[in-house]
């Protein structure tokens, strides 16, 4: 039994991997668990992201929850103090500022979840997510499969010619690939 002078301790989780690993999917399980135990909590998604809602987290399943669409990642400091877990999805659009809001939240005794792209369509490490899985209590690293050869896929190919670093799309813009046909797709773009 608790003492009524005792805080909960507040932590970092991380759900990354490519494009159709089942990020959004993990953090809907994780956050409906929550609500399960009768959890209070507030989730947060990039105003920017309005594939399939503009006010719910949809995962490529169909499944949902609701959220509250934000432009900053400060504004997720605005939680109430019932709150006592957060969720935060496609967290690779925020800034480098979220790292300071997670912590923030986590040092409150709040149970924060993040789920995003560990790395972008070049492969390079995308936004915040890294930094967050540095400073994060668990990282789980989940996997698509590579829709050439049926390996683990950790890799988010770009089928558009765009060259911008964020470029909102589905399977018409992005097939999951492992390491090796994503080099090969590389290589075959180089040479056409």
């Amino acid at each position: 039994m608790f003492s009524e002078n005792h805080k909960k301790s507040g932590c970092i989780e991380v759900v990354c991997g490519s494009m159709f690993s089942g990020k959004t999917e993990e953090l809907i399980r994780r956050l409906r668990r929550a609500q399960f135990a009768n959890q209070e909590i507030a989730i947060f998604k990039p105003a920017i992201d309005k594939r399939y809602s503009d006010v719910e987290v949809v995962s490529h399943d169909f499944h949902k929850i609701s959220s509250k669409p934000v432009s900053e990642a400060s504004q997720m400091l605005e939680v109430g103090p019932e709150v006592e877990v957060v969720g935060v999805d496609e967290a690779q659009f925020f800034g480098s500022e979220l790292v300071d809001v997670c912590q923030t939240l986590a040092n409150r005794g709040i149970r924060v979840i993040v789920a995003g792209l560990d790395t972008d369509y070049m492969g390079k490490p995308f936004g915040p997510i890294p930094l967050l899985m540095a400073v994060a209590e668990d990282v789980q690293k989940v996997h698509a499969i590579c829709v050439k050869c049926g390996n683990l896929a950790n890799h988010s190919h770009r089928l558009s010619k765009s060259r911008d670093l964020v470029v909102l799309g589905e399977k018409d813009v992005y097939e999951p690939l492992c390491r090796e046909c994503y080099n090969k797709a590389l290589a075959e773009e180089d040479a056409a």
